[in-house]
């Protein structure tokens, strides 16, 4: 039997943060990983027209407000495949209010990170290094996403690195302590 991806350590033993794809590049449809069948499942379609831009997945050994892992979009251009772990770093949180299931807001903050392999993004290195098109695009992204869902989401701005890095502590200590 395969072991949990949601249970692995979020960083690598080089320090790289892992990223379980998800939904690769070009899906119009929302997987989900589901822990207990191991397996991904689709949680619901795209509107019409719309695909992920990048890798879309999560952080694993983490737990957000959300009470799913703590999300990443992994901004690179090659093509890989649910289940693939990707070494990245950390560029920036892009923080989104949304929503809650149970009433109320909550946060669901997205990590955007480049594999650390990624030689032609290699020089971006912060939030601020990230074209303001693509900024745009990404938060685009997110509203359309979800538009037809009843998280009636909102972008609340974007944070650094040093923002990521708590963000996934955050997460591995309230996995830790659930």
């Amino acid at each position: 039997m395969t072991s949990r991806l949601d249970r692995l350590e979020p960083y690598d033993d080089d320090g790289a943060l892992r990223v379980v794809v998800e939904a690769p590049r070009g899906a119009s449809v929302k997987l989900k990983y589901d822990p207990e069948l191991r397996a991904f499942t689709v949680a619901r379609q795209l509107p019409l027209g719309l695909a992920y831009p990048f890798d879309w997945g999560f952080i694993p050994g983490t737990l957000a407000e959300d009470g799913d892992p703590v999300d990443a979009l992994a901004v690179h251009d090659a093509t890989t495949y649910p289940g693939v772990v990707l070494p990245c770093r950390a560029l920036a949180v892009v923080a989104v209010e949304q929503d809650a299931d149970k009433g109320g807001r909550e946060m669901n903050d997205r990590i955007i990170a480049v594999p650390s392999w990624h030689e032609r993004l290699g020089t971006l290195q912060h939030h601020r290094d990230i074209p303001p098109r693509l900024k745009l695009e990404i938060e685009q992204f997110f509203l359309s996403a979800t538009f037809f869902t009843s998280k009636n989401a909102r972008i609340r701005g974007w944070r650094g690195v040093k923002m990521a890095t708590a963000l996934v502590e955050r997460g591995r200590r309230s996995l830790q302590e659930q």
